[in-house]
């Protein structure tokens, strides 16, 4: 393989001045002064390389093959100034060195290769060469190989057999290397095409598992994740081997890619090319990962500019999601074409044929037990059929053939608004959406021909469309898919562990199945059209139920079921349940119980299709808390009944867990507020009921009594405090946390009848992780009790310095102050940028003010901080507008030199 044309090479490295310098070099300090010369060459061409990439940010190919020409010069240079010799031996690229593609900071592949076992002249001479590679601190993967040997690796190493497939000679004995590749080709390569494309394929799976499985993952790995670069390599390696293409554009004379195809398989290796470059100059290393840090520096390289509801980076982002995709579509019709042409003989590595045949095939062919059509013009005689195809691989639970796929891919475009009014049509879409055995993996295929977004131009909308934030892990399109598949799931039974509450609904309470499958497909439709997607969404539900055949009520409760689809989460995470008033407003929300119920299953199903590690046992227990409220006040009417039998039953499992005397489980009962047993899980429940008992059994009432246990359920640390309530209190447990390098991310707050304080707080350390050594707990304990018994209230940590994870984002901060929100006391909600020791800072204010603090509930959403105050004056009564004003500015204060600090 030749090294790709570079344009303007002398601008990059003048060779012939650099050898001339080289060699005018005298013995004693030729190692060091080499080194010199040699590295300035390379900061020259990277800074040139750079400035075109700059000019031309879109053009990271070009930067690539620059890049390989760079080194390969370098690399040539190093090799003749070292003696390197010229018989019996070559010099090697492999893999992305062999290809002659580099991002600036990829590591550098060789080989270097022998006739028979290296001589010490050739020992020595690479190891110079080495020493001078490294020192100029670029990292070199090498191996010292004779011919024979190397055949040998490669017949049983399938890495060394990949990774000599794209070798390129850089320098000394071409008739070697020439030899060598072709008895590669003749003893290695001929008749194991088929074990080299499973072998390849495995590989890639395994791969893509690694990376999360998923191209809309909101970080992706622009080299190996799913819909990468790698993917890309992937299909040409194996175009390459089988069919001894010499460079992409040839796969199209193979037969694997039509014309059409290669343009866009092109246009999205230069586009992750691009990316991959701006990614590795930014980071000043090799980094593969577009994480939020640079994804809104490289949307603004590259010329993205804001649009009404969408910003820059979500619009760079959408366009790579697109690429990525592109890359998926490409690999199915390549692997297509390549299963037929291998069937041809006699191999086979797609699907074993299924012999079940359907009832009724509409017209369509089975193809090995995967469904196709029987001609290419099948779509274009009668575009329903597009949705039919998709129907019936969920009727029938079959995949679809990738020919049929890429039929479907290219006649996507005809759908047009006489197919979207189609009455069977749109019954077709919705027999996909409402199937209850795979609608998640056929939506998904629907999506990934383009089929979805015609029929339905709002899904459009947002496919590939991303979240520029830490809470959400998928694209829009991906998180709406998912829900869907977790509702089927869910009436499947499947999840039934998890979610009793949730399965015994679907299963049995709801009136409209399609009501509750067509509310999730739509709850964020409306994503990135600024304003608020709920009420926007709502508006959308209106249009296209009636379309789906929804009938006037159905309609009615998906749009409400959209507009109101965050109010049973946020009114769980963010208000106190044990607040009548805040049941109260609830229910005059909600009205019914079939809507309660509804919007309970979609509230799950949105929570856990965030992402992995979004569901916890502390958002169950809210919820489920809230459902049961609101559902015993809109079944029988009244206010307060069914609370005392709530917290009744709580007691009694609680008793039954500690098989304590009845008088002994009475007395602990009656100290605690109702708020408590609504509140906490079980398992928390147990774990203070016994901290509380061994605390007064040692200390009486005296001493503060500071647990630190893991929590399974929220994949955090919980900390429970047991001491004599007092002023200031709850700012010296967040100070005690935060001066111990602790991130609190829940706290729940109960003070006793006998003015003790119960609190129980979620943390995690500065990575984000749980605290598992036994040093670094005692160290909190330590912490938090200093803090409960000094004198004067602990100062307020110093903000860590480093640039924070979250500092990507913006999250302007906002105080809301709702007097109304409860009877007894005021609510404050504090929104801001999640930083440690914020939560300190939050109450160090209140405190600031002599304001009592009787509930806390703190919720993170990514990079978002949402910090609820239920708050008297110290006399107990209700703040009024003087203490609201000087509030909201000292906690706006708070939030503000949080962020300078953070920021300094």
């Amino acid at each position: 393989m030749s090294q790709p044309d570079v344009l303007d090479q002398r601008a990059i490295i003048d060779r012939r001045e650099v050898a001339d310098r080289l060699a005018a070099l005298t013995d004693q300090k030729s190692h060091g002064e080499a080194v010199a010369i040699l590295g300035q060459a390379l900061a020259h061409g990277r800074a040139e390389i750079a400035r075109r990439l700059t000019e031309q940010p879109g053009n990271g190919r070009a930067a690539a093959q620059a890049t390989a020409f760079l080194h390969d010069q370098l690399m040539r240079l190093a090799f003749e100034f070292v003696g390197g010799p010229s018989h019996d031996f070559a010099l090697v690229g492999l893999g992305g060195t062999g290809r002659g593609e580099m991002a600036p900071f990829s590591d550098l592949d060789l080989m270097f290769l022998t006739t028979k076992a290296a001589t010490p002249e050739q020992e020595r001479a690479s190891e110079a060469m080495l020493h001078l590679l490294w020192d100029l601190k670029l990292k070199v993967g090498h191996s010292f190989r004779s011919t024979p040997q190397l055949l040998a690796l490669a017949k049983k190493d399938m890495s060394v057999r990949t990774a000599f497939l794209e070798a390129r000679l850089i320098w000394g004995n071409a008739a070697l290397f020439d030899a060598a590749m072709l008895r590669f080709r003749k003893e290695v390569v001929a008749g194991t095409a088929a074990e080299f494309v499973t072998a390849k394929l495995a590989e890639r799976d395994a791969r893509h598992v690694r990376m999360g499985d998923s191209r809309y993952v909101v970080e992706p790995n622009v080299k190996d994740g799913k819909g990468g670069l790698r993917d890309l390599h992937a299909l040409y390696w194996i175009g390459k081997y089988v069919h001894g293409v010499e460079r992409p554009a040839d796969l199209v004379g193979a037969g694997l890619l039509t014309a059409a195809e290669f343009r866009r398989f092109d246009r999205a290796e230069r586009f992750l090319w691009s990316v991959r470059s701006h990614l590795h100059l930014l980071a000043g290393r090799p980094e593969e990962r577009l994480n939020f840090e640079y994804q809104p520096r490289i949307a603004e390289i590259m010329h993205y500019a804001d649009r009404p509801g969408k910003s820059a980076v979500e619009r760079f982002m959408q366009f790579y999601f697109l690429n990525a995709k592109t890359v998926g579509d490409l690999t199915g019709v390549f692997l297509a074409q390549l299963d037929e042409q291998m069937g041809k003989k006699g191999f086979r590595f797609a699907l074993p044929t299924i012999r079940r045949r359907p009832k009724r095939l509409s017209g369509f062919v089975l193809d090995r037990g995967r469904i196709s059509i029987p001609a290419d013009d099948f779509f274009r005689a009668e575009p329903v059929r597009l949705l039919e195809m998709f129907a019936l691989a969920a009727r029938e639970t079959l995949q679809i053939h990738p020919i049929a796929m890429r039929a479907a891919a290219r006649d996507a475009v005809l759908i047009d608004h006489a197919v979207r009014r189609d009455r069977r049509a749109n019954a077709l879409f919705l027999e996909v959406l409402t199937c209850r055995q795979s609608p998640e993996i056929v939506l998904r295929w629907m999506n990934e021909a383009g089929v979805f977004g015609r029929f339905v131009p709002d899904f459009g909308r947002v496919v590939a469309q991303m979240q520029f934030d830490m809470y959400h892990h998928y694209t829009v399109d991906e998180h709406s898919i998912r829900a869907i598949g977790l509702v089927a799931a869910i009436e499947r039974g499947d999840l039934k562990q998890d979610h009793p509450l949730s399965t015994a609904i679907v299963q049995k309470q709801i009136a409209s199945r399609r009501v509750l499958y067509v509310a999730v497909l739509l709850h964020d439709i409306a994503k990135g059209r600024g304003g608020d997607h709920s009420e926007i969404g709502a508006e959308i539900a209106l249009k296209l139920c009636p379309r789906f055949g929804l009938d006037a009520a159905e309609t009615e409760t998906v749009s409400w079921l959209v507009r109101y689809h965050l109010l049973l989460s946020s009114t769980a995470f963010k208000r106190d349940l044990a607040d009548p008033k805040t049941i109260d407003d609830f229910v005059r929300q909600v009205q019914s119980p079939e809507r309660l119920r509804l919007l309970l299953v979609l509230t799950v199903v949105d929570i856990r299709a965030v992402g992995p590690g979004i569901w916890n046992e502390w958002k169950r227990t809210l919820l489920r808390t809230l459902f049961e409220a609101a559902e015993e006040r809109l079944r029988l009417g009244h206010k307060q009944h069914g609370r005392s039998e709530l917290v009744s039953l709580r007691q009694k499992d609680l008793a039954d867990a500690l098989g304590w005397k009845s008088s002994a489980i009475r007395a602990h009962a009656n100290r605690l507020s109702d708020s408590y047993w609504l509140a906490e899980p079980l398992s928390w429940q147990i774990a203070n009921a016994r901290q509380v008992a061994a605390a007064e059994a040692r200390f009486g009432d005296v001493k503060p009594s500071v647990t630190v246990e893991d929590d399974a359920e929220s994949g955090a640390t919980r900390v429970s405090v047991f001491t004599p309530d007092r002023e200031g209190l709850f700012y010296r447990i967040c100070a005690g946390l935060a001066s111990a390098g602790a991130n609190i991310i829940d706290a729940r707050i109960h003070t006793t009848r006998d003015g003790m304080a119960l609190d129980n707080l979620l943390i995690l350390d500065g990575r984000n992780k749980p605290y598992h050594d036994r040093r670094l707990r005692n160290r909190l304990v330590k912490s938090v009790e200093q803090a409960l018994t000094s004198k004067e209230p602990p100062p307020l940590p110093a903000a860590e310095p480093g640039r924070p994870r979250s500092s990507a984002f913006e999250v302007a901060p906002s105080v809301a102050i709702a007097d109304r929100a409860s009877t007894r006391t005021t609510v404050v909600e504090v929104n801001a940028r999640d930083r440690p020791a914020l939560l300190a800072s939050l109450a160090a204010a209140i405190h600031g003010q002599h304001h009592q603090i009787h509930s806390a509930h703190i919720a993170t959403f990514g990079e978002r901080a949402v910090d609820v105050f239920y708050l008297t004056r110290a006399d107990g009564r209700k703040l009024d507008q003087q203490d609201i004003d000087a509030l909201r500015s000292a906690l706006l204060a708070a939030t503000t030199q949080a962020s300078e600090a953070q920021a300094a």
